[in-house]
């Protein structure tokens, strides 16, 4: 690879040092660089996210991400149509998206100059909102698409549909659909599985369920879903709320609907180093564990 472009999450590297870091290290290799950091602000202003993927140039091969996971799911999201590879480069604290760690900063630089990488496709998952029957908004997600109460500590009722048949209802906070990618984030939180990011389904998980026996569900890819928002208790009129990776909120009420399949595009994630996600997610375990003490 030779030529980069760097999004940085400004609260996690405070003074760009890390993002100096980099530019310097892959322009005295010969390399080119152009941080977003560095670009117009005022056209950085003007736009939501991370970056605009029209001043991304075309000659980009690689897209670092400086952050931690939040900020590589809204930079996949940001650049989305341009479908190249991202890698991340974990600030935070606890990252399974962004793969690598500051003190591993060069041996990374130096595998993507290198070619030395392999490249993850993730699947995404994309959803259409409507309200009053008529298509609302429509968005993509990388890790999940919540639909849950808004306003109100009423529980509501969703009715799901799958492949346009009657599967199943949920009288629960919420209901989240998630991609293997999202099943260790708010899904995981919620009791759902973890699943391979390799793999390619979806995952439902109702949010507090208010019935004992409520389980997830995985579907497959081909499944197309359609989560309804019913009534709340004593047939009152209850409002939900529908976010795309916590982003874009739609307003929901009686009767409106979201249907979710597989997207079209899938988001590249470059892979530095052979670890397993099997023991990424034993060492972040461990890591909670740890926390948690």
């Amino acid at each position: 690879m030779d030529y980069f472009y760097v999004i940085t999450n400004r609260e996690k590297d405070a003074g760009l040092a890390t993002t100096c870091r980099v530019a310097d290290y892959l322009e005295k290799n010969g390399k080119h660089c152009l941080v977003r950091e560095f670009q117009n602000q005022e056209e950085h202003q003007s736009q939501r996210g991370y970056t605009n993927a029209k001043m991304i140039p075309r000659e980009t091969q690689c897209i670092l991400v400086l952050g931690g996971d939040g900020t590589l799911i809204q930079a996949a999201r940001d650049t989305l149509e341009r479908q190249i590879p991202l890698l991340g480069v974990n600030l935070g604290t606890l990252g399974y998206l962004a793969e690598i760690e500051e003190g591993n900063l060069e041996f990374a630089l130096d595998s993507l100059m290198k070619d030395r990488y392999n490249i993850e496709e993730r699947m995404m998952l994309e959803g259409r909102v409507y309200k009053d029957g008529k298509l609302l908004a429509e968005d993509v997600a990388l890790n999940d698409i919540v639909i849950s109460r808004y306003g109100s500590l009423r529980v509501i009722r969703y009715l799901l549909y799958v492949n346009g048949a009657y599967l199943n209802a949920y009288s629960a906070d919420g209901v989240i659909a998630a991609t293997p990618t999202g099943s260790t984030g708010y899904s995981l939180s919620a009791g759902g599985p973890i699943v391979s990011p390799s793999a390619s389904m979806t995952i439902l998980t109702p949010i507090c369920a208010h019935t004992l026996n409520t389980r997830s569900i995985v579907l497959s890819q081909e499944d197309r879903i359609r989560i309804e928002t019913g009534s709340g208790r004593h047939r009152e009129k209850e409002e939900a709320i529908v976010t795309f990776d916590g982003e874009h909120p739609a307003m929901l009420g009686e009767g409106d609907y979201v249907e979710i399949q597989k997207a079209r595009q899938v988001t590249k994630i470059i892979k530095i180093s052979n670890v397993s996600f099997l023991e990424v997610l034993s060492s972040k375990m461990r890591e909670t564990q740890e926390v948690g003490r």
